[in-house]
């Protein structure tokens, strides 16, 4: 396989780390700009939210096939376009919203699955470095696109917020396409040996998928309804926002750490680290079942939260690389991974909120979340202590 790259490569990298979220986390912010001038409520748009999860879950699998026929420098930049096409329809109507936010997804689906294989190929002695550069690449694009949604639709229209992302998205496709003259093929020998039923079979590899399908459910769930949690305990709803905020903020930090700390510390160090970050998550999570009416407590109880996932999600794309042998594998692991974990993270912050209908109480939803980290904790340390999965 061939290991020279682009001058392209790094800065392709960037900005494929800038258009992994942004196209769809940055559209919930101004759903009722969206509803209203659609003429429609604002709850039939939850699935905006939704759907790129479902397509997710539903293509990932099918990425280390396309990879082997197109190659992976290729397929990210039809990816690429693909995405910047799905974006660009959803300013037309309400049905092309939906379908391009469903195109969206799909093609989400496909970098996400591949950014830990290409970084493989082309700079496998860098691989806590370049996952650091996306994630916290990603993490400062979300924030900092969230902060910008509101005052770039007032200043035009929702429809200009998405013209906006759809420029980013092209703009990640121009910078990405010299990386294509470089084109890694990844090797079908591997795949011969593991195929998927066989994959299906290894322990570890269920281990990991419930790792990333639980690590994104919590995610996904605390960003849809600690904002809602903290208004019910009394906060108004600019505090509750800062509280979401915080709870997204603190991604930065552990994005740019958590990977390079990962490939350079011992076994034990990197044990006690998922220690800390563990037992900081369930505080928090305990701290939801008593919701009294502070706006440092829940502050404190954002943090908290986040610092759990915020630093499992970075440790989780470096595992990828680490514990399988090939970016072939890596491709594999990767699209397994998160296929089961993006079908269990999509019905997360729906059955929390049917749960309230329900039992009329937060408690048992609560419950359920905290059973959820536990199961994943527990199988963060059984993958921590694989030397290789595949």
């Amino acid at each position: 396989m061939k290991k020279q790259h682009s001058i392209f490569f790094i800065p392709g990298i960037v900005m494929l780390g800038i258009a992994l979220r942004t196209p769809f986390t940055t559209i919930p912010t101004v759903l009722t700009d969206i509803a209203s001038s659609l003429g429609v409520k604002v709850s039939s748009l939850g699935l905006l939210t939704t759907l790129p999860l479902i397509m997710f879950a539903l293509f990932s699998a099918l990425s280390p096939a396309l990879a082997r026929k197109l190659g992976l420098e290729k397929l990210l930049a039809a990816s690429l376009l693909v995405l910047t096409l799905g974006s660009l329809i959803r300013i037309f109507n309400l049905p092309l919203l939906f379908l391009g936010t469903i195109i969206i997804g799909i093609a989400i689906a496909i970098l996400n699955v591949l950014l830990p294989s290409v970084i493989q190929a082309n700079q496998p002695q860098k691989i806590g470095l370049l996952t650091t550069i996306y994630t916290t690449s990603m993490g400062l694009s979300t924030t900092l696109a969230a902060a910008l949604a509101v005052p770039i639709t007032r200043a035009s229209s929702w429809q200009g917020l998405v013209l906006s992302l759809t420029l980013v998205c092209f703009l990640a496709l121009i910078i990405w396409l010299p990386n294509t003259a470089y084109n890694h093929r990844l090797s079908s020998h591997a795949d011969k040996k593991q195929s998927q039923s066989s994959l299906l079979k290894n322990k570890k590899v269920w281990a990991l998928i419930i790792f990333g399908g639980f690590q994104s459910l919590i995610f996904y769930t605390c960003m849809t309804w600690l904002p809602t949690l903290a208004q019910e305990a009394g906060l108004s709803k600019d505090a509750a926002g800062i509280v979401a905020s915080t709870f997204s903020l603190i991604s930065l930090p552990f994005s740019m750490t958590v990977p390079g700390l990962t490939t350079r510390l011992s076994s034990l160090g990197r044990k006690l680290m998922l220690g800390l970050v563990s037992l900081a998550g369930l505080s928090g999570i305990i701290m939801l079942y008593f919701p009294i009416k502070n706006f440092s407590y829940w502050i404190v109880l954002g943090l908290l939260l986040g610092i759990m996932v915020s630093a499992l999600f970075p440790y989780l794309l470096v595992t990828f690389s680490l514990k399988t042998s090939s970016p072939s594998q890596t491709a594999q692991l990767s699209a397994l991974a998160q296929t089961g974990g993006y079908l269990l993270a999509a019905f997360g912050p729906t059955v929390f909120g049917y749960s309230l209908e329900f039992f009329g109480s937060w408690i048992p939803a609560i419950s359920l979340l905290l059973v959820v980290a536990l199961i994943m904790i527990y199988t963060v340390f059984y993958v921590e202590k694989q030397d290789k999965i595949l």
